[in-house]
């Protein structure tokens, strides 16, 4: 039986109507709205589906179970790749740009939309697929996100997003799915709503969607300790950079994932990189989530610390900007916006000297890098030492203060005078008794 919402009204030109394919890939992680609309989708397109599970490191998920699930519920066939190795990588050039969005947000979903809608577009053309479907709502980023990506890598595509279609709630979801017979984990019980991959877990629903509540982080946590509960001694973690890239752990070096992986284990057992976060989202809303991503803030922290170390302070300066330009245009959708490019062309050369060692100290949920060492370092003993060194020519100094100070000082004093003159608080100089003359 059809159940389309009559007052939802397609209006964009990649909008898919009904009738016009006879197959369609749906984007399967086999959570409450990918398994109802996979179901949903048979029932209101009566199209084949095709079910795609990308694995971007995702650990809460058992992907071969996945699979079955949506062969289950009637898939006419369904695929998972392995991306954890790609998606690694692009997690570490988010890294480079010590990618930060709004104070805490390391842009995990984000980053695993551009990995899941470049593969999505490679499964479409190879299965004979029209229509690429998303679990995505209408109030969300990653519509966007999926949309824009899908569309810009091939025009030719269309799109149908059954939660946005079909106006249905949490509650009529979980109705929908025990009229159905489809297991899902969410229940009105346990309300939280969980988007992972390696780089981050992000928490949504429940207490934390007012941010008047409190949220119990001891029942929404999937990764993290409470500081509470995180181990009362410190531990200290050496990170190694090449070229902006972290390459090993306490002096073993790593392939990307397994870094990765290592160091949301450790950060996650000191409750380090878990963030209560109010988000502006793409579409103009105002939205609070909690994000754990011990890995992503450790590597972060690390790589902007020895990026500092290594560069001016005119570089530093513009790299804070480059840097928020590339977040926020990776949050927003635009990661393959040509200007993209020319801030990744910056990126690189700035990163080509960040190269060396970071150690950091990791206590309930503090993450402080305490010592740092690299060929690059501008930090120069002989002239920074506070003891004696004739290196550096303190009877420079004071020329250099008076010149330094002139443009504050000469400022501030005419400051001074012109509010003086206004208050009649500054003498009028008596006559000499001589009378002005005025030229015609």
């Amino acid at each position: 039986m059809k159940t389309t919402n009559q007052t939802y009204k397609k209006v964009a030109s990649h909008e898919a109507e009904s009738g016009t394919f006879d197959r369609c890939l749906l984007l399967y992680s086999g959570g409450l709205d990918t398994s109802v609309m996979l179901t949903w989708i048979q029932e209101e397109y009566e199209c084949e589906v095709i079910a795609l599970t990308v694995d971007i490191g995702q650990t809460a998920d058992n992907l071969g179970q996945i699979k079955q699930k949506a062969i289950n519920l009637g898939a006419a066939d369904a695929v998972v790749l392995d991306a954890k190795e790609e998606f690694a990588e692009l997690c570490l050039e988010s890294v480079k740009a010590n990618a930060d969005y709004q104070g805490g947000y390391a842009l995990g979903c984000p980053l695993g939309r551009v990995m899941i809608s470049q593969l999505a577009v490679q499964v479409a053309a190879e299965y004979g697929c029209e229509v690429i479907a998303h679990g995505c709502t209408g109030k969300g980023n990653d519509q966007v996100r999926f949309e824009s990506y899908i569309t810009t890598l091939n025009p030719d595509l269309k799109i149908i997003a059954p939660v946005r279609e079909w106006g249905m709630g949490r509650e009529e979801e979980l109705a929908y799915a025990e009229k159905h017979g489809i297991p899902v984990e969410q229940t009105k019980k346990s309300p939280y709503s969980y988007d992972e991959n390696m780089w981050a877990n992000t928490g949504e629903g429940g207490e934390i969607e007012d941010p008047a509540n409190i949220p119990p982080l001891e029942k929404i946590l999937k990764w993290c300790n409470t500081p509470e509960k995180a181990p009362d001694e410190p531990q200290l973690v050496k990170i190694g950079f090449k070229e902006g890239k972290p390459v090993s752990l306490d002096d073993m070096e790593m392939a990307p994932a397994d870094l990765i992986g290592n160091l949301n284990e450790i950060g996650g057992f000191h409750g380090v990189g878990c963030f209560h976060l109010i988000e502006d989202r793409v579409v103009g809303l105002k939205v609070r989530g909690i994000y754990e991503n011990p890995a992503a803030h450790i590597l972060i922290s690390a790589h902007k610390k020895l990026e500092q170390l290594v560069s001016t302070r005119e570089e530093n300066e513009l790299k804070t900007m480059i840097d928020q330009k590339w977040a926020y245009l990776c949050y927003g959708a635009k990661y393959f916006e040509p200007v993209m490019d020319n801030i990744r062309a910056y990126i690189d050369e700035q990163n080509s000297k960040v190269t060396g060692e970071v150690t950091l100290r990791l206590y309930k949920g503090n993450c402080d890098v305490v010592a740092l060492t690299s060929p690059w370092s501008l930090f120069d003993e002989n002239l920074a030492t506070f003891n004696r060194s004739e290196a550096f020519n303190q009877n420079a100094s004071p020329g250099f203060i008076e010149l330094w100070n002139l443009p504050q000082k000469s400022s501030y004093q005419l400051k001074q005078q012109v509010a003086a003159d206004q208050q009649g608080l500054n003498p009028v100089p008596e006559s000499s008794g001589q009378e002005l003359v005025t030229e015609k």
